[in-house]
């Protein structure tokens, strides 16, 4: 292994780090839908993975293409610039549509009482029906498409830094060091984003919302709207 080949592979993990940790939308959509989703840190885990790897995976496969054509580092650039700006702005959609869905259900959700008569004393007990109706059918729910949404735009949003600063500069002294500096890369940046997905949902589960409780879909909403947002201003 060359001392440069040595450089871009320490660089190619810096790089996957920072540019994972600066960039909200790797983990923020994760733990707004774990939270919400209720999900089990099993299943964070490999729906975050899986995101992670469709993310850094698309941005490789046109790096290939972009090395094995012989096209400007310039074109790819252009190339990934436009699916940054698609992936943001899908990621705004999403956290819309989530929000407004969330805001109606919290609403069908509101707890009301239903006071009654027994034995000559009035007893009254708070309840939601919408919960207790999604109870007794939960069996017969159809699967979440909300992961696989969020694998789509991740496989749409670009890895910008990949290509012109690690896999050309690679290419040019092996195939061998090419694959490596790819390598370091994307699994820097899938373990970066594991581990501050599941920190941040094993943090959160000891937060009670209390009275807040049903507008965690919403909330969560808002966040991947908000996520997005960040997104499409600063370029993140």
């Amino acid at each position: 292994m060359t001392a440069e080949l040595t450089v871009l592979m320490a660089t190619g993990a810096s790089i996957a780090l920072f540019h994972t940790l600066f960039g909200p939308d790797h983990y923020i959509p994760f733990i707004a839908m774990a939270k919400a989703g209720k999900w089990s840190l099993r299943k964070t885990a490999w729906i975050t993975t899986l995101c992670g790897i469709g993310h850094v995976g698309s941005s490789v496969v046109l790096g290939l293409l972009g090395i094995a054509l012989g096209l400007a580092v310039g074109k790819l650039e252009v190339i990934e610039s436009t699916r940054g700006n698609l992936a943001a702005w899908a990621l705004i959609a999403l956290g819309l549509v989530y929000f407004a869905w969330g805001v109606q259900r919290a609403i069908r959700n509101k707890p009301h009482a239903h006071p009654h008569v027994h034995q000559g004393v009035v007893h009254s007990h708070v309840h939601t029906h919408h919960d207790e109706h999604l109870h007794v059918h939960e069996q017969d729910e159809s699967p979440n498409l909300t992961p696989w949404i969020l694998f789509t735009i991740f496989v749409l949003g670009p890895c910008e830094p990949l290509i012109p600063l690690l896999m050309y500069p690679a290419a040019q002294k092996s195939l061998a060091g090419l694959a490596a500096v790819t390598l370091v890369f994307g699994v820097i940046t899938v373990a970066t984003m594991l581990a501050v997905v599941l920190l941040s949902v094993w943090g959160t589960s000891f937060v009670r919302l209390a009275k807040l409780e049903r507008y965690t879909h919403a909330l969560a909403g808002f966040t991947i709207f908000l996520s997005g947002l960040v997104i499409q201003v600063f370029g993140l």
